[in-house]
């Protein structure tokens, strides 16, 4: 089930893994709180099927057992009011912050669930709270104790967001230094969906001939999956230099945690 389910998530069928979890989640808590970030992640790469992620979330909510299932709960929905504040649908800080707060208090120091609470934590305080420090502080945090951990997934977004952080900061060479290992880790995972925000991102930071090339790649690739993530591929189409939502890690990775 886990190989099954990392191979749709990879290429982008989120609502194909969540249906193969469907008859498991109304008795097993792990499996529905699996096929709520399932979902949640399609919202983020596609900003749209919003009522089945939190559909998927409040069933998930309504079955936990226990403190581990009651913080990764509310994980998931600091994550799902994230994504919502950040793709425009409508302002959600307080609740991502408040959820994202609950987690804490529930999770212990050196608990499993405490390097993906706070990549989430970074990602609120760059992207709605516009405060890099405390951004920086919460990606470091994370990133290192996802590299004890072996998480790969995780560190190629942490990686990446700490090159983005980088960049502003005008230093070009770490940045692509965190850029390059972003792509080598999703390509070594065969993380598919994420490989072409990965080359946009290393674009930036590239001369114009290998820039152009990466930029190309970029869109075949998005072009192939059928437009996802649909913010990269507006982006792709009007110039490197729109903006673009963040991405952001919607689910652990699939071969070890959701299984």
């Amino acid at each position: 089930m886990a190989d099954a389910l990392w191979r749709l998530r990879s290429r982008g069928c989120w609502q194909e893994a969540a249906d193969l979890l469907r008859p498991q989640a109304g008795r097993d808590p792990s499996a529905a709180l699996t096929r709520a970030e399932l979902l949640i992640e399609q919202c983020l790469f596609t900003a749209d099927h919003w009522e089945r992620a939190e559909d998927a979330l409040r069933q998930a909510e309504a079955g936990v057992a226990g403190v581990e299932h009651r913080a990764a709960a509310a994980c998931a929905r600091g994550f799902l009011a994230y994504v919502a504040s950040v793709l425009g649908r409508r302002d959600r800080l307080d609740e991502a912050q408040a959820a994202l707060g609950r987690t804490s208090a529930l999770l212990p120091p050196g608990a499993p669930g405490r390097p993906l609470l706070d990549f989430r934590r970074g990602l609120v305080a760059e992207n709605l709270l516009h405060d890099p420090g405390a951004a920086w502080i919460a990606y470091r945090r994370a990133h290192d104790a996802a590299q004890r951990r072996g998480d790969g997934l995780l560190c190629s977004y942490t990686a990446r967001h700490l090159a983005g952080l980088a960049l502003e900061d005008g230093d070009r060479e770490r940045a692509r230094e965190g850029f390059r290992t972003s792509l080598r880790l999703r390509e070594e995972l065969g993380f598919t969906v994420g490989v072409a925000p990965a080359l946009a991102s290393l674009a930036e930071v590239s001369e114009p001939g290998e820039a152009a090339r990466l930029r190309a790649e970029a869109s075949r690739l998005v072009h192939a999956l059928g437009g996802v993530p649909v913010w990269l591929a507006r982006r792709l189409h009007t110039g490197p230099a729109a903006d673009a939502p963040p991405d952001g890690l919607g689910v652990e990775d699939a071969r070890g945690a959701i299984s």
